[in-house]
């Protein structure tokens, strides 16, 4: 999500309201930054008067900012205790990779139909990026980075569909972003995701929808069950 799509388009805001729009923007990236890679705690009460003193901001542009974090599923408004930063229970965390088997299924779908050349060949040397990097690091930042999701974004973006767009590039990604940079790396399989996007790649090559679709679901839905498996083990190392 980009500072640009984050402000409103009119030629009638005052110089004063422009800036003030352009700050809240700014500190939006800012307070999602702090919060996915967990310099604002899990479960953490979010002070707005503290936060305005150390960006320095008035409450109109802060609240502004919160509003939109919000809106991505960041923070949380509780009863008697006010805005903290929303805990990814294990059914939440189901819940998200269930709704991403379905969607982003059909994004691959949609994405054979619409993808470039300039975009394939764009992905490709993605990938390869991504495969030198793994070997280098052992596949470590693949998943703490934005390797891995980039290439999904990239695909998303290539079904032009302004919905699933918006539902996944905005509504869930963050939340995973947050997940990933916070959670155990136990679980990851680099190597195997890596070929499975190689795999992804060539179906879009060949314009085959339903194969792309059926690769994508299953991609999604092996790194959901090793989620699964390290929350239970996880959960009974804490009993």
């Amino acid at each position: 999500m980009t500072e640009q799509a984050l402000l409103p388009q009119s030629s009638d805001l005052s110089l004063t309201e422009a800036r003030e729009l352009t700050k809240s923007a700014n500190l939006t990236e800012q307070l999602i930054d702090l919060i996915v890679k967990g310099e604002f705690e899990a479960g953490s009460k979010i002070s707005e008067p503290e936060l305005a003193r150390r960006f320095g901001v008035s409450r109109g542009p802060l609240r502004e900012a919160m509003l939109r974090v919000e809106s991505l599923g960041l923070i949380e408004r509780v009863p008697h205790v006010g805005a903290r930063v929303i805990a990814l229970s294990r059914a939440k965390l189901i819940e998200i990779y269930a709704v991403r088997e379905a969607l982003e299924g059909m994004a691959a779908r949609l994405a054979c139909q619409h993808i470039t050349e300039a975009e394939l060949i764009a992905l490709e040397q993605l990938l390869n990026t991504h495969k030198a990097h793994i070997e280098e690091v052992e596949g470590v930042s693949y998943f703490h980075q934005q390797g891995d999701f980039d290439f999904h974004y990239r695909l998303i973006l290539a079904s032009r569909n302004s919905t699933l767009i918006s539902l996944l590039c905005d509504e869930l990604y963050h939340l995973l972003r947050m997940y990933r940079h916070q959670s155990q790396r136990s679980h990851s399989r680099p190597q195997q995701a890596l070929s499975e996007h190689f795999h992804l790649l060539a179906a879009l090559r060949e314009r085959d929808g339903e194969l792309a679709e059926l690769l994508m679901r299953r991609h999604i839905m092996r790194s959901r069950l090793l989620i699964e498996q390290q929350l239970e083990t996880e959960q009974g190392a804490n009993q």
